[in-house]
């Protein structure tokens, strides 16, 4: 297996007593205050005489015995939930949760003292162990991270720094010493499959454009990243944007293209920013532009914003957009490898697909291959979300089990008030709207693209939606139909018009208007809408119901028989009840019900009365004892 160097280890080597402190700016840790962090290092380091570098480039100018220290921001560090992050190296202290009020301890304690702040490290929740630094985290010591390692070291505005660490050497490579046929073929030897959803081989898709007769080619970049719970693209594009970069520059070159797009929704303005200062940064450098590299050879990239519809992550639609149409899908075939953006051989790819090709060119196919599995190479990220203990975006090899991720890295599933219940797992929603339901029978399932299609689910985009035992999987089939209703183009009548029947379906079964024949014809109307529709959209448009129906058919036929949700998720067909085994007579229901629907002596069972009851679930929310089921 290939070890790659850290980041730190790189840039500081013959550097003595060089200090780095690392901030999280990823758009998670920027929502909490990152950036007044930051400011308050500048500041409390600045007053206390410190020798701040907020500039890779001056550590030229600094020699190994000098006591400095490098104040640098990266991207997403991957532990969302615990930002905003700070890591000190070569120490190799990561503090969580860190706020601007932190920073004159951090500053006077750790950096000038060299102690450690307890009350700042994460406490593992199961041993109540304090960790000093990730590899200590449970949360990173499962992963394998290969294309997010850099997103969490880099700093993601700096190109000196990118380049540093060997940054658009390979891509040097491609344009002085390979020729385009060689490159394509690496790709085919890696075994890289499109991380975008479908899987398809990318170096075969590359070499169906090379072999195009044509003047005039396209790289596109899709990172129009919309499935719901899904942030992996995004951090990548924010976290080490010139590897995106990188890896249009050594695609153009396989299919001969000089021009390209990335294309970024609007809905992520971070990424948006530091993807088109990449650009700028890189045209600057002579990087991009008339003479790349020094060999003649052109290549220029656009930065266009997409207006944030769903579609628009299909790639024919995502050219309707780029061309300035409204964005819709196209029947194909022609593929776009042979008529594509304007009518000329065009190839699209994810953000995470082109920023592993890079990292192929460095380490070799043979070594890539070492990652994953026969059939599914290298590692995959996911964004970890839900009745999980730990959310955030992570990257395991493929092959990595269900369990792995979910128990392991994610440290196990959640009740509803956030504690760890070992028997509470339910389901898990992979691919958003265009995936399907992963039960408990499926927790050894090896996460890659042929393993999740052998069961009719897909890897997608790499959303994991994570659900407890308290989680209705109607209303879930109903949550992903409403999104997938709003956003179909309405290009063709199955699925503007089937989409939207399957959700009056849902509604009625939620609602207590569900008949038996109401399942059957759901079940009919979705298979029907997923072998006739245009795109994946409406193709896969069905995979939520469709699987739900399959694992959880008990629950649709209590709603549709009993008239009852069995998780109480649905207010139309709540019954509540206090379960007198539990109640203890506290009152405190009684006191929040907004109708005094509940009545009972202290320390003695309470009753509802379900006449009086309208639902709303505050007795429930309050219940200490979890004596209120049913609302």
């Amino acid at each position: 297996m290939c070890q790659l160097k850290s980041t730190a280890e790189i840039i500081f080597a013959g550097r003595q007593g060089l200090q780095r402190i690392v901030i999280c700016t990823g758009t998670g840790c920027v929502a909490n205050g990152a950036l007044d962090v930051y400011n308050a290092f500048l500041s409390e380091m600045t007053a206390a005489k410190i020798h701040v570098v907020d500039h890779f480039e001056a550590l030229e100018g600094i020699k190994g015995a000098e006591k400095a220290v490098y104040l640098s921001k990266s991207g997403c560090q991957g532990f969302c939930q615990m930002g905003p992050l700070v890591s000190i190296e070569p120490e190799d202290i990561l503090y969580n949760k860190v706020k601007a009020a932190d920073v004159k301890g951090i500053v006077e304690k750790t950096l000038q003292n060299g102690d450690v702040i307890d009350s700042l490290l994460y406490v593992d929740p199961v041993t109540k162990k304090q960790c000093r630094s990730q590899k200590e985290i449970t949360f990173y010591k499962r992963q394998h991270r290969l294309i997010l390692r850099q997103c969490g070291e880099l700093n993601p505005e700096n190109l000196a720094e990118y380049r540093a660490i060997g940054g658009y050497t390979a891509a040097a490579k491609a344009y002085k010493e390979m020729t385009p046929d060689q490159i394509c073929k690496d790709m085919i030897d890696a075994g890289l499959r499109g991380r975008g959803g479908g899987g398809f081989p990318t170096g075969r898709k590359w070499e169906v454009c090379r072999v195009q007769i044509n003047a005039k080619k396209y790289i596109i970049c899709n990172g129009d990243e919309g499935d719901p719970g899904a942030f992996m693209d995004r951090s990548v594009m924010e976290g080490n944007p010139h590897s995106v970069i990188e890896g249009m520059m050594i695609a153009a070159r396989a299919i001969g293209a000089d021009e390209g797009y990335v294309y970024v929704r609007a809905e992520y303005p971070l990424a948006v920013r530091r993807v088109r200062k990449a650009c700028e940064d890189a045209l600057k450098a002579g990087i991009l532009g008339d003479d790349v590299f020094g060999t003649g050879m052109k290549m220029h990239l656009h930065v266009m914003e997409g207006a944030g519809a769903f579609v628009c992550g299909e790639e024919t639609a995502l050219m309707a957009s780029i061309e300035g149409d409204r964005g819709m899908p196209r029947p194909k075939p022609p593929f776009p490898a042979q008529s594509g953006l304007w009518g000329k051989p065009t190839v699209i790819n994810n953000v995470e697909t082109l920023a592993t090709v890079p990292l192929i060119m460095g380490m070799g196919a043979e070594k890539f291959r070492q990652l994953g599995t026969a059939g599914s190479p290298g590692t995959k990220t996911f964004a970890l979300t839900g009745h999980v203990a730990n959310t955030g975006l992570i990257e395991v090899p493929f092959g990595a089990t269900l369990r792995e991720i979910v128990m392991e890295i994610g440290g196990g599933i959640t009740d509803k008030r956030g504690r760890i219940d070992p028997e509470g797992f339910k389901a898990v929603q992979i691919g958003g709207p265009s995936g399907g339901c992963l039960t408990k029978a499926h927790l050894d399932l090896k996460m890659d693209f042929d393993s999740l299609r052998s069961i009719g689910a897909m890897v997608g985009s790499g959303g994991l939606v994570c659900m407890n035992k308290s989680t209705c999987m109607v209303a879930v089939a109903k949550y992903f139909m409403q999104f997938t209703q709003k956003e179909s183009c309405g290009k063709c009548v199955l699925c503007r018009e089937g989409t939207r029947q399957m959700l009056y379906l849902l509604e009625d079964i939620v609602e207590g208007r569900g008949t038996l024949a109401t399942l059957d014809l759901l079940q009919e109307l979705g298979t029907v809408v997923q072998k006739g529709s245009l795109c994946g959209l409406g193709k896969t448009a069905s995979n939520p119901v469709l699987s739900t129906l399959k694992y959880f058919k008990d629950e649709y036929l209590a709603h549709v028989v009993d008239k009852r949700c069995p998780t109480g998720e649905c207010r139309k067909l709540a019954k509540p009840e206090i379960r007198a085994d539990k109640c203890k007579g506290c009152t405190l229901c009684v006191k929040k019900c907004p109708v005094q629907a509940i009545t009972g002596l202290v320390k003695k069972p309470h009753v509802i009365d379900a006449h009086l009851c309208i639902k709303c679930g505050v007795c429930a929310q309050v219940c200490k004892f979890e004596a209120v089921v049913g609302v």
